[in-house]
């Protein structure tokens, strides 16, 4: 396909709306607890996190750069042609929209982040070849995967452990009014780090679109504000519409949740995900959030886990990968050339 300023355009029309998908599947990540232990109201829940979300985008770029930089080399896609690489960027942000779209309405929570990065392996494969993945970044997508569910579900489980010995002799009206409000800062928490975290992944795609257009070299990649400033309003935007379906999955069907296993839950998820994103590492927020939620309510006893509708969750995560994989492939192999 020739490059032109044209397909620039649809190139990040295509990857707004993957970014305006994440900010609405993903908005539960952030509000999920705190709705279902009535905590705060569904609509200033999400407000909140919408606010936040747009706030957490601005806190740092080694995400974005991880994704922009390190997934694809961008030196070896310009060298193909820097058509071939709006091509990968815009077949991987289809392929999610296509595949976290369609979970959604089944009320699924999939990861934006796994189908993200699986969609730009599958894109760049049909359009390069193999040769254009880098090592490093695919490292890093794998520590983050490792990262989600032990330090998710086992920082999880240790909050827990703490809060039920520091309060042992609480009765649980007053557990209730002492972390409602601590419930609703972890949410707020909770809403940043996913700004944080996964506000930067369409934002280091739109980089990399950028770079093949430009012919810029990996050396001299570079996140401009104003793609910043594009990627968290779209998100911020997003985030609004809520994804009710999710939030119920979450919220409500996982395990029944009390404001302090709310909270814990939150915590253990924004605490991972802060401190990997300092790193680059891109963590899905889904998978953080979904084991906290499981290592919270593992703690009361095995049984008080829905672990059918844990396994769906899981099985959603793991069919991320190929699925999006083979979406983008094919979606860059109808572009004609």
């Amino acid at each position: 396909m020739t490059d032109t300023f044209g397909f620039l355009v649809f190139t990040f029309a295509a990857i707004l709306a993957f970014e305006a998908v994440n900010g609405w599947t993903d908005a539960p990540n952030a509000v999920a607890t705190v709705i279902s232990t009535r905590a705060l109201p569904p609509m200033i829940a999400v407000a909140m996190a919408a606010v936040l979300n747009l706030a957490g985008v601005f806190a740092g770029t080694a995400v974005a750069t991880t994704i922009g930089r390190d997934i694809v080399d961008i030196d070896a896609v310009i060298q193909e042609g820097a058509g071939g690489g709006l091509q990968i960027a815009a077949g991987a942000a289809l392929a999610v929209v296509i595949w976290s779209g369609s979970a959604a309405y089944f009320g699924l929570p999939t990861s934006e982040s796994h189908g993200l990065v699986a969609g730009l392996a599958g894109a760049a494969v049909g359009v390069a070849g193999t040769d254009v993945l880098l090592g490093d970044g695919w490292e890093k997508v794998f520590t983050g995967v490792g990262a989600a569910v032990v330090f998710g579900f086992a920082g999880a489980v240790l909050i827990m452990v703490a809060i039920l010995w520091l309060f042992r002799r609480a009765n649980p009206s007053a557990m209730r009014r002492l972390f409602g409000p601590l419930q609703i800062i972890s949410s707020g928490f909770m809403a940043f780090s996913h700004g944080t975290a996964d506000g930067q992944k369409a934002i280091g795609v739109m980089a990399f679109a950028l770079a093949v257009h430009n012919e810029t070299p990996s050396a001299e990649f570079d996140v401009p504000l104003w793609v910043i400033f594009l990627g968290a309003g779209t998100l911020g935007l997003s985030t609004m519409t809520g994804g009710w379906r999710i939030i119920r999955t979450l919220g409500m069907r996982v395990t029944h949740l009390e404001t302090y296993q709310g909270f814990a839950a939150e915590t253990a998820a924004a605490a991972t995900l802060t401190i990997t994103s300092r790193f680059g590492i891109p963590l899905s927020t889904t998978q953080t959030i979904g084991t906290a939620i499981m290592g919270v309510g593992s703690t009361r006893r095995l049984s008080a886990v829905r672990w059918g509708v844990a396994y769906n969750i899981v099985a959603a995560w793991v069919l991320t990968f190929p699925i999006c994989f083979g979406l983008a492939w094919l979606i860059v192999l109808a572009i004609p050339d």
